[in-house]
């Protein structure tokens, strides 16, 4: 499992394994994400003053286990659910329902070839997308997880680029051990379904070398996630036909990026695209940088998604900048101050302001 998923915190329940003579650690961690602020997206009519959870952060609770199995193996195993710290529901929301641990739940077997995990996890696109923009893995204000990842159910109809949402369940994931800076992970989730089985694939590699960072990713997606409500529907961000009254059974999505640390400042860039079986194509670039100030960071992103097609009409743009301040309180606290600005062709422009905390246990 990649660092950025293992927090440094933890509650530790060690475990002593007589039978084996091997030992476990089993840590009980997590995250718990607040803001207070207003929220107004291109497309709606107001603001809305909000409590919410999940500004930077997904808030989350989970479970993780490691055991040495001696001659240079490892078995883990990991449970976490999302929440809604703000009313102390589970889940990142309220409709459709997710299951309890939507977040992860695999057993993986670590060793010389790397690691192999079976059960819910990580989708391909991920990674790529966090780790190469200064908002990290915020979805309510990062721009390139926004225009990627998170529908606007609004007037504007605009559904997120990237469809099989940011988790798969049922997968199957190899991770390879990190050879010259780079590491590859190899997706496979089955569609479960009888006759012509539906599935998705896809593959990541991460590259860190001193101050530079590259990524890519490329997935073909035939399951829609968490949950397949609509068999043989698979569109970005809604399994409703666009105006047009066509839907899509399969997309294809690729991006690449790159990250370099000058010191005084960070910068990130990413360009990508997807396409369906329907005439609907995305070109997602996003440009970002983080500049350390104080005890803690200033942050600044932006994300521009050209849309066409037959299948959506008339081709449209959305743009969408972000800016803020990460003030670290320890290693386990910080509050954060973040201003976005949101706009769609045809559509008013909503600006929206969130001042929160972050806690990790």
């Amino acid at each position: 499992m990649h660092p950025f998923l293992r927090p440094a915190s933890g509650i530790l329940l060690p475990l002593l394994l007589s039978a084996a003579g091997a030992s476990a650690e089993t840590t009980v961690s997590g995250l718990v994400d607040l803001y207070a602020g207003s929220l107004r997206y291109s497309g709606d009519t107001t603001s809305r003053t909000v409590v919410n959870s999940n500004g930077m952060t997904t808030s989350w609770i989970g479970f993780h286990s490691s055991e040495d199995l001696g001659s240079g193996l490892r078995a883990d195993v990991a449970v976490s659910g999302f929440l809604r710290a703000d009313t102390g529901a589970s889940g990142r929301f309220a409709a459709p329902p997710e299951t309890m641990w939507s977040r992860e739940a695999f057993v993986s077997l670590t060793g010389g070839f790397g690691t192999i995990a079976l059960g819910q996890n990580l989708a391909p696109h991920f990674l790529p997308a966090v780790l190469f923009n200064p908002f990290g893995n915020s979805y309510t204000l990062s721009p390139l997880n926004l225009h990627m990842d998170v529908p606007l159910f609004n007037a504007s109809n605009w559904t997120n680029s990237v469809g099989g949402d940011t988790g798969w369940s049922n997968q199957v994931l190899y991770t390879s051990p990190t050879l010259g800076g780079a590491t590859v992970n190899l997706h496979y989730q089955p569609g479960e379904t009888a006759g012509k089985s539906r599935r998705n694939v896809g593959a990541n590699v991460l590259y860190a070398a001193g101050p530079l960072a590259l990524t890519a990713f490329a997935q073909r997606l035939e399951v829609n996630n968490p949950l397949d409500l609509t068999p043989g529907v698979v569109q970005a961000g809604t399994v409703a036909p666009f105006a047009s009254g066509l839907t899509a059974a399969r997309q294809n999505a690729w991006m690449a990026g790159a990250s370099y640390d000058f010191g005084i400042a960070k910068g990130y860039a990413t360009y990508g695209r997807s396409s369906h079986d329907i005439d609907l194509v995305d070109r997602t670039a996003s440009l970002g940088a983080s500049v350390p100030l104080g005890l803690g960071k200033i942050m600044a992103g932006w994300a521009d998604t050209r849309r066409s097609g037959a299948a959506f009409g008339p081709r449209q743009k959305r743009d969408t900048v972000s800016a803020g301040y990460d003030y670290d309180l320890s290693k386990r606290s910080d509050l954060y101050a973040v201003v976005m600005n949101d706009r769609i062709s045809g559509q008013g422009s909503g600006t929206s302001l969130a001042l929160g905390m972050r806690q990790r246990f």
